[in-house]
């Protein structure tokens, strides 16, 4: 990939509508336009205004009007000079389109090229970059917001004052090592460990914003267990909140999976209905019940219901041992009839059929899912496996440095393992990001992005 080329792509989602944009960006980005555009006036190339032209064919015949803006170098996405084509959102103007910037003297764009220009070229770092993904693939608009602050450099923030800490230790350790002919202690174990240990802490404290933030993009998967008759597809219907599953008085109605994404506070939530667990009926029931119990086993979170309106069956009992060490969140339901249930007290009482007590039911499951709670999407936690592996990397790192200070290892070593703990980080930040992962970073992008 030559990033001297001037490159085109469609930067609207493929598909017909109102409108669809042509990009260009590159040092010759406007004089392809006015090769493929007729403008009815002389074009004037001001920074972040437009002009209308029409977009012709090779004789000269007008295909579509379009609206053109142009954004001047440094002060673009790219930081190149990018050319914007408005269209009229039909797949054959907008393909039309680019077909004649590439005669025009243009390259197709390689999936994400338009970020990977803006981070190469200092416009934003590495982990603005990504949550330029993470925006783009949200599915609820507190992961919107979480990317957003994440665009605005909220990572980067939280970040860049631990790798100045580190950077300052290196430093030290550095001169002391240059002044050591001098007989001359420039820094004592107990200065290094003084320096050391909040840089440490600093790192430890990111990592546990992970276990929340990956549950931003991630999602969780909640799998809803019981025997026959409890009520199961019906909580399912309720949380959904609408009619997925089939409800009938019917024992066994629920043969197979029923799966089905919502939201829960803003995080993604997968939801399954499995068949009601009781000895089975035959060899198709039996075969559901051997899926519920997998589906248990798989989720983040089950779910076992019980009929607060019967007494505790034996089923029940043995539901109750077996999941034992998933340790379920137990939910009674039907507690809009008379209560005749005794047993657990650590149970969430709902109705399914009126939606008594779901709003309960969600924020147990959140505070179940995250005790510690969702962080503001402003915090600047961790939600990138990528970046909490570096962290944890740096961590470790950090933790022998500690070590070899305590056991007198001289500043030689010492720094060495600084060194180490300091390349993830780089890593994050994109300060000394291999090829390979850049490429594999911008792969995941779509293509005019």
């Amino acid at each position: 990939m030559n990033i001297h080329d001037t490159i085109v792509a469609i930067a609207t989602p493929m598909g017909r509508g109102g409108l669809g944009v042509v990009r260009l960006s590159g040092a010759d980005s406007r004089a392809i336009a006015e090769r493929i555009l007729r403008f009815r006036v002389e074009p004037r190339w001001q920074s972040w205004s437009s002009q209308m032209a029409e977009i012709v064919d090779e004789r000269d015949a007008p295909i579509d009007q379009v609206v053109v803006v142009f954004f001047e170098q440094p002060k673009s996405y790219t930081a190149e000079d990018v050319v914007e084509i408005s269209c009229h959102g039909s797949p054959v103007v907008l393909r039309f389109c680019v077909e004649r910037a590439v005669a025009a003297g243009a390259r197709l764009a390689e999936p994400g090229e338009f970020t990977l220009r803006a981070y190469l070229r200092g416009r934003i770092d590495l982990p603005q970059a990504e949550a330029v993904r993470e925006l783009i693939d949200a599915t609820t608009l507190y992961q919107a917001q979480v990317a957003a602050r994440q665009i605005e450099g909220s990572v980067s923030r939280r970040i860049r004052p631990v790798k100045e800490q580190l950077l300052e230790l290196v430093s030290l350790l550095e001169a002391g090592i240059d002044f050591a002919e001098d007989d001359v202690s420039v820094a004592k174990p107990e200065e290094v460990l003084r320096r050391l240990i909040p840089i440490r802490n600093s790192v430890e404290q990111l990592i546990a914003t992970f276990g929340s933030g990956r549950l931003v993009f991630e999602g969780f998967t909640l799998a809803i267990a019981g025997r026959p008759n409890v009520g199961k597809s019906s909580l399912f219907n309720r949380l959904l909140e609408r009619d997925r599953a089939i409800v009938t008085d019917i024992p066994g109605t629920t043969r197979d999976l029923v799966s089905e994404t919502t939201t829960l506070g803003g995080i993604p939530l997968k939801l399954v209905d499995t068949a009601g667990i009781r000895q089975g009926q035959g060899l198709v029931e039996t075969l559901g019940i051997e899926r519920a119990f997998q589906a248990v086993a798989d989720a983040d979170l089950a779910l076992l219901i019980l009929d607060l309106s019967q007494e505790m069956t034996a089923e029940d009992r043995e539901l109750l041992e077996k999941l034992s060490d998933r340790r379920p969140l137990l939910i009674g339901n039907k507690s809009d009839l008379p209560r005749r249930l005794e047993g657990p007290c650590d149970l969430v009482a709902v109705s399914a059929r009126t939606g008594e007590g779901i709003q309960a039911l969600r924020e147990t499951i959140l505070l179940r899912l995250a005790p510690e709670g969702l962080a503001p999407p402003e915090s600047g936690g961790i939600t990138s496996i990528r970046h909490a592996h570096l962290l944890k990397e740096s961590h470790e790192a950090l933790q022998q440095a500690a070590r070899a200070v305590e056991f007198n290892i001289p500043h030689e070593m010492l720094l060495i393992d600084l060194y180490a703990a300091l390349r993830p980080i780089d890593a994050i930040t994109g300060a000394t990001t291999a090829d390979d992962i850049l490429n594999r970073i911008f792969s995941t992008f779509c293509i005019g992005k």
